[in-house]
């Protein structure tokens, strides 16, 4: 019983050290002009005029591999989109609007016979939850959406403009 006891408040303690560690901030004033997303590496990389600003690490939709197909896949998109939108008053802290479905996307969709689905995000996390903080890097729980914790979705949020590039990649 100690020796189950010891390892929980080990485990415990290293879980709150890991959320507690402070990490890299998007330079001040940044303006971010193309995000790009490595599905597989579960990352999103902000850049500036060609010069990388920031990698971070992300959580994606529930199905993660391949391209989103239809409302309900839990997939993530991948190609070419923008930010479409910017919402502050968010049921997930914050977020950025993608352009899914694009006219490709509908197109296979209707080929399909079923709808593309769309609302999907660059987000935090769902409000109330923010003690979740970088622990929700560690599933993929979106429905489709790519996930930051609420800090890194601020700093996004007052980087990105309407109307920038994001390439998300397999």
């Amino acid at each position: 019983m100690k020796k189950t006891f010891l390892i929980a408040v080990v485990l415990l303690g290293c879980a709150l050290i890991y959320n507690c560690i402070p990490e890299q901030k998007l330079p001040a004033n940044s303006q971010v002009d193309l995000l790009v997303v490595h599905k597989s590496q579960h990352e999103l990389m902000a850049y500036s005029k060609g010069k990388l600003l920031k990698t971070y690490q992300i959580a994606l939709g529930d199905a993660p591999v391949g391209h989103k197909e239809f409302e309900g896949d839990e997939k993530t998109p991948e190609g070419f989109y923008i930010i479409d939108a910017k919402n502050d008053k968010s049921g997930y802290h914050k977020n950025l609007g993608i352009s899914y479905p694009n006219e490709k996307d509908r197109a296979h969709a209707k080929m399909l016979g079923v709808s593309p689905g769309g609302d999907i995000k660059i987000h935090g996390i769902r409000n109330g939850l923010g003690i979740i903080d970088k622990f929700q890097r560690f599933i993929n729980w979106t429905n489709g959406c790519i996930a930051l914790t609420n800090s890194e979705i601020d700093e996004l949020y007052a980087s990105v403009a309407v109307g920038t590039t994001i390439e998300i990649q397999p």
